[in-house]
């Protein structure tokens, strides 16, 4: 799978949440392009990862 542009292996099957959780990136504080397309959050809990996945996690900045 490639996660921001980088190939990365997969350990086990997870979805997107439990893979997020696991980089321990605080799923409120991102979104996600997964195969090319923004991912409604609701989805991140039953959207499972596979090798052939490519997902951006973007992350959120703030300025002033």
């Amino acid at each position: 799978m490639k996660v921001n542009g980088k190939q990365v292996e997969l350990a086990t099957k997870q979805t997107i949440k439990e893979y997020l959780i696991s980089l321990k990136i605080n799923p409120g504080t991102v979104a996600i392009e997964w195969n090319g397309e923004i991912l409604d959050r609701e989805k991140w809990s039953e959207t499972a990862l596979n090798s052939e996945d490519k997902i951006e996690i973007i992350k959120f900045v703030g300025g002033g």
